[in-house]
């Protein structure tokens, strides 16, 4: 009974993780739709990726960042749509607003349920941004209401919720009057009567007569809503170089990201000031130094070196995963030297099979291949979905490895190939046309 509750609390928690990931990256692409700069800020905020053995306990930060305005854009996806956030009296650091400024938005974006499987989710098309100066007007106004605490799965916080109006199909708004808002279904013509209060509080209506309207549409709140934000495309290298010195961590943490798209003169020099700081944060020097590798100097890799032996495993770890976000020959060396590593941490040493998965590139193959004798089932495992995904790539490279590899190396082989259905490679003649 026991495996049979965790087995449903991790399958609840990869949903929760697949829901959050699949709104994020709807975030993402709807923001460069409409001509934005958006890097992702929290690492894995669009990634179903689980470490289980080890946990990171992260900076909190918003899920992407425009690096041409530097506002920054925390995702909310939600299987019933409301504007509705955790919140806690007695933590600040677990607070709704917490390293979001006034200019910040939150992003709300709904998803449904496309088959059985825990990350089955669809997030819809439609993406409905929300300043984070109005909420807090609305929070310190009173103009919210508050749910007890969560039960034990999610963790003992307060629910806000500011209230709103949504439409349940898409349609046109027939009528707006002092008391409710009527919209006309498209798909039966019936007509929709919404109240414009909930629970004593008025809402507003932020549409007008005769406007169309989608899905999931919020027709009234008391904040304001829209579909894109401005971006005056404003933020220039110096003020991320001023940034990075900020007192707030959220602010540190995105300069030295966003650091990395710049090639001032400069640029590494901060960078290099801030990764040698001992004074900050640990997750914040990690991220200056891989600015500083992403725009080409090495002047970072013997950090790198220290963090991948640091007594800490969650730093490790960390510095593992970044390093698979890098690519370049400096990363993925590093990379196979850890996963080669018989005296580095197991977890670590599978940590670093997944990221050279994520470098695309050919050099990690036979380091992968190699693996595949090690007594450990975790550095396999990875080591074979690795395969899986450069597959795609090198299917024609990775069969070579087949005939002189061992019993063990063979079945792994034979599994990613053939769940990647690609023996031959991109561009193969052998490839049926």
């Amino acid at each position: 009974m026991a495996n049979r509750r965790s087995l449903k609390t991790d399958i609840s928690f990869l949903e929760k993780i697949s829901i959050g990931a699949i709104g994020t990256k709807k975030v993402f692409d709807d923001l460069k739709r409409l001509g934005y700069y958006p890097i992702e800020l929290e690492r894995g905020s669009m990634s179903f990726k689980i470490w289980k053995g080890i946990k990171i306990k992260r900076l909190r930060v918003p899920d992407l960042l425009c690096i041409k305005c530097g506002k920054r854009v925390e995702s909310r996806a939600k299987t019933k749509l409301q504007i509705s956030m955790s919140h806690s009296f007695a933590s600040p650091d677990r607070g709704w607003d917490f390293g979001l400024n006034d200019d910040d938005f939150i992003a709300l974006v709904s998803c449904e349920k496309i088959g059985e499987g825990p990350i089955d989710w669809k997030a819809s098309d439609l993406v409905q941004y929300i300043q984070v100066k109005h909420l807090r007007e609305a929070f310190k106004a009173k103009k919210v209401f508050m749910e007890r605490p969560k039960g034990v799965e999610e963790g003992f916080e307060t629910r806000v919720t500011w209230p709103c109006a949504v439409a349940s199909s898409g349609g046109e708004i027939d009528e707006i009057n002092k008391n409710r808002i009527k919209f006309r279904r498209n798909k039966d013509g019936r007509v929709i009567s919404l109240s414009l209060a909930k629970k004593g509080i008025k809402l507003k209506p932020i549409v007008a007569e005769q406007e169309s309207i989608k899905e999931n549409q919020i027709i009234a709140s008391v904040v304001p809503i829209s579909n894109k934000f401005v971006c005056p495309k404003d933020k220039r290298v110096r003020d991320y170089i001023k940034l990075i010195n900020s007192v707030s961590l959220s602010d540190r943490y995105a300069a030295a990201k966003a650091l990395s798209h710049f090639e001032a003169g400069d640029v590494v020099d901060t960078l290099l000031e801030k990764m040698g700081d001992s004074k900050d944060h640990i997750y914040i020097r990690l991220e200056a130094a891989a600015s500083v590798l992403k725009l080409g100097s090495t002047e970072s890799l013997k950090f790198f070196k220290d963090v991948l032996n640091d007594e800490y495993l969650e730093n490790r770890l960390e510095g593992v995963i970044i390093l698979g976000e890098i690519r370049n020959k400096h990363s993925s060396k590093l990379l196979i030297q850890t996963l080669l590593d018989k005296e580095q941490n197991s977890e670590i040493r599978a940590g670093a099979a997944w990221a050279l998965g994520e470098l695309k590139s050919k050099e990690t193959l036979e380091a992968l291949v190699s693996v595949f004798d090690d007594i450990n089932l975790d550095i396999r495992a990875e080591s074979a979905r690795s395969l899986f995904r450069l597959a795609e790539l090198y299917g024609s490279d990775i069969i070579k490895y087949f005939p002189k590899g061992s019993e063990d190396a063979r079945a792994g082989i034979s599994w990613a190939l053939s769940k990647s259905g690609n023996f031959f490679g991109e561009g193969s003649s052998c490839r049926d046309e």
